[in-house]
Order: C-alpha cells, then structure tokens, then sequence
C-alpha cells in the first residue's frame, strides 16, 4: 500500500510502513483511499479493522464490497446494515474507506433545545474556528428524529456509489438516545473526503443506526476535535490503479449524501 501524510505545511508521500508513522501525532486524521475513488465504484477492502483501531478509536466508514455503513465510537467499530441494525465488527473485516481518530474534543457545547438539521449545521459552522483545518465531531445526547441509510452488498462489476444509493435502505429513529460521528473537511479537500459535513449515527444501546441524511437534535452535548494533521493509505490493487481521480465528481457526491429516496 501507499501512504500519503498531509499536514497544513508538508505533503509526504511514502511507500513503506514505518517511514510515515500517524501514531506519532495522535491528533491525526487517518484516512483509507479517497472519496473520489468510492464514488467511482472502488470497493474492495483495502485495510483491516484490525489495523484501522491502530489509528483511531472514533470515525466513520464503510466495508468491503460496500457491505453497509461503519461507526467507530470510545473504540468499539460497529456495522450497520440493511436491517438498521448495528453490529461488532471483526478485526480481520476490510474497508475500502474509512477516515478515524483518537477523539479528544477541544471544545465542548451543551444545545438543549431543539433545531432542524440546517440549522444544525449552521450552529456548527459558528463554533470552528476556521475553515481551513479537519475536524472531527460527536453530537451525544437525546434526539428528536434521526433518519439513516445503509446500502446493500454489492457484487462485481461494481456500479458507481450514486447508482447503489438508489437501493439503499432508509430508517428512521424518534425519541431516540444516541451519537452522531462524523467530520468536517475543508472544500479544497474535495476529491479526498466529502466536503462539510459527513456524519453517522448510532444508538446509545448500540442497535442501529447508519450514515446522517436528517436529524433533530434535542437535548445533546457537542464536542468538536480540532485536527491538522491527515494520514492517507491509498489501495494497490488494479482497480484502484486504472480508477480517474481527476474525473469531477462532486455534483454526484451531494446527491448521492443526501439522497433520502429508499426502502424501509
């Protein structure tokens, strides 16, 4: 595999284990692959889990094939999946892309009353500092609605993400106690991640969950984790190779984020 380590002032790009080390800083981002490349149809598992709770304790994902929608959270890696239900996740699993990090929050909010998800991420968007470093977020508490998807296995030839969102399952949660995980990338990172807001969720008994399409908060503490450091392994395999990563993508992405269309 190769690794590509980021930071605000140096681009490194390596091509053994040991000569880039993210353990080093734990307040670093470690990401598998690239948005651009999931988007495209990459799928294959890249990096276990084993290796993945190396650098990190909380994040988001997904699995190999794109077996659903992955949820690190205080070091337990849960999946979920079209049932919205969530589960352990086997340390020998792979993941074609994840992004994970030791979370130590830097500041932390209490919201106690409740807001529609725009004007949840407009909050957000008041408590970062600047728009130019990562950020990793927890949302925990009590909340109004959540509504979820997870997308279904998926066999070779793989079809592009936007297409397999078409079929994916959606879920809603009321009442409910939970977590949401997620990031905020800066735009210039457009093609690594998803620009903004990605974010998961999971429920406090740890049963279901799934990626963010709409949430309510209603009484919740948010915590945000200032980072500057970012830790990229890129697959080797062919498809990943022969993958076009210039190719512009972004309209497809923000469909394919928010797409709410779905069964239960």
């Amino acid at each position: 595999m190769r690794f590509v380590r980021y930071s605000l002032a140096v681009l490194i790009i390596v091509a053994a284990f040991g000569v880039a080390n993210a353990e080093d800083n734990k307040d670093t981002l470690y990401q598998v692959s690239t948005i651009g490349a999931l988007m495209q149809g990459v799928y294959d598992g890249a990096v276990s889990f084993g290796e993945l709770k190396q650098h990190g304790d909380f994040g988001i994902g997904t699995f190999d094939s794109l077996d659903g929608e992955m949820v690190a959270l205080d070091g337990g890696f849960y999946g979920i999946g079209t049932d919205g239900k969530a589960y352990p996740v086997d340390e020998t699993a792979k993941t074609p892309f994840s992004v994970v990090t030791f979370f130590e929050a830097d500041k932390i909010v209490r919201l106690d009353k409740p807001m529609a998800y725009g004007e949840l991420t407009q909050y957000l968007d008041t408590l970062l500092p600047t728009k130019n470093i990562f950020y990793a977020i927890k949302i925990e508490g009590t909340f109004k609605y959540v509504k979820t998807r997870s997308v279904p296995r998926q066999a070779k030839p793989y079809q592009p993400l936007l297409e397999v969102t078409k079929n994916q399952s959606v879920f809603e949660f009321r009442n409910v106690e939970g977590t949401v995980v997620g990031f905020w990338f800066p735009q210039y990172m457009e093609k690594v991640n998803v620009p903004g807001y990605h974010l998961h969720f999971i429920t406090k008994d740890r049963n279901g969950g799934g990626h963010v399409l709409d949430c309510e908060p209603a009484n919740v503490t948010v915590e945000i984790d200032d980072t500057r450091d970012f830790f990229m392994v890129l697959p080797s395999d062919a498809e990943f190779n022969k993958v076009n990563l210039e190719k512009d993508t972004r309209a497809e992405l923000a469909q394919a984020e928010q797409n709410t269309n779905g069964h239960r």
